[in-house]
């Protein structure tokens, strides 16, 4: 059985990335090739910054060690376009060429390629000779291969969009129709990037406007602490609840007792899960199309699209929700079926594996 050698996160940190790596070990993919991990980033760790210090030094030696141990055919890089994470797997990256191992290089969003050095000349002739090494470069979104196609065109690019495991969620329409007031949810990192306060605005605003709302707000993040002083500032502790980072049956409870998904990021996505989610039990997105999620949805189909730093739309769109609850039914039931048919973990497994076997 043919090794493959997976980078990412620790598995049980709150990140995109640690879900990606749990649907692959969890999945077909794992029966078929023998899968390992190499734990990188701070996701998921608790150190101190001398011990920070002391894992950045010594993190090429582990790897190369590992690399001896795990023996691998195959070394599938999950990074971000991101500077610090650039730079950490670029190493990673050269260790892996230089024992002749196939490198997989699959980028979560993150810059562009032709912005990510703008204006340095050799740092984007260098990013071009990265791209250009590895054996697959993977991306989630349609845009991005038009993007990399045209920055890079000798890498060879594969789309392979992110999944979600399966939910059975209750779409009758007594769950939409009936129940007042409008139920959202915001779930995922908090940070002012992802829309977290264009939303907490917007429900000050629907309070203005007299629409009946509740907001649900469940994650972690460096912005925590200016989320509760914003609530509290808005005087909408009785329409807002922060409940921080859920899981397992708390985040299934929260996605069933939502309408919709409040998640207006303006961040350089790649394709988030808490979108693929909230479609996949029928809780109706109002999102920026950023990323691959254009990719997913249609405006007004299986969700509302809305404008970057704009709580004014953000509160426009869930007023529309919020009052026109058959509109809010008939997308949420497209949502779900758009999901099983084209995201699922099966689907997922089945392309990564055919990546892999080429390769080998």
């Amino acid at each position: 059985m043919q090794r493959v050698l997976l980078l990412g996160p620790a598995r049980t940190a709150v990140s995109g990335v640690s879900t990606h790596l749990n649907q692959l070990f969890g999945s077909e993919l794992a029966r078929r090739f023998c899968l390992f991990q190499f734990q990188v980033g701070s996701e998921g760790r608790s150190e101190t910054r001398a011990g920070l210090l002391l894992r950045l030094i010594v993190s090429p030696f582990t790897f190369a060690v590992c690399l001896l141990y795990t023996r691998p055919r195959i070394v599938h890089i999950n990074t971000s376009f991101e500077p610090k994470g650039y730079w950490r797997d670029l190493i990673y990256l050269t260790l892996a060429k230089l024992t002749r191992r196939k490198v997989v290089y699959q980028i979560h969003g993150g810059a562009l390629p032709a912005e990510f050095f703008a204006g340095n000349a050799t740092l984007t002739a260098l990013l071009r000779r990265v791209l250009s090494s590895a054996d697959a470069v993977v991306l989630l979104a349609t845009s991005e291969m038009r993007a990399y196609r045209e920055f890079v065109p000798r890498a060879r690019l594969v789309r392979i969009a992110n999944a979600v495991a399966p939910c059975e969620p209750d779409l009758r329409a007594e769950r939409y129709v009936n129940a007042e007031p409008l139920k959202i949810a915001y779930l995922g990192r908090l940070a002012a990037n992802k829309g977290i306060f264009e939303t907490i605005e917007a429900m000050r605003i629907m309070r203005e406007r007299g629409v009946a709302a509740q907001l649900t707000i469940a994650g972690a993040g460096a912005a925590a602490a200016e989320v509760r002083e914003r609530i509290a500032a808005s005087g909408l502790a009785d329409r807002v609840h922060f409940v921080g980072a859920v899981f397992g049956e708390d985040k299934a409870r929260l996605w069933q007792q939502s309408q919709v998904l409040a998640f207006p990021t303006y961040h350089h996505e790649g394709l988030p899960y808490s979108l693929l989610e909230a479609l996949s039990c029928g809780v109706v997105p109002v999102i920026c199309p950023v990323g691959a999620i254009a990719d997913v949805m249609q405006d007004g189909v299986q969700g509302l699209f809305v404008p970057p730093h704009d709580p004014r739309a953000v509160a426009d769109a869930l007023q529309r929700l919020a009052e026109d609850r058959e509109l809010l039914h008939r997308m949420a039931l497209v949502a779900r079926a758009r999901i099983i048919e084209q995201y699922s973990v099966p689907r997922l497994a089945s392309e990564f594996a055919h990546l892999y076997q080429s390769l080998v």
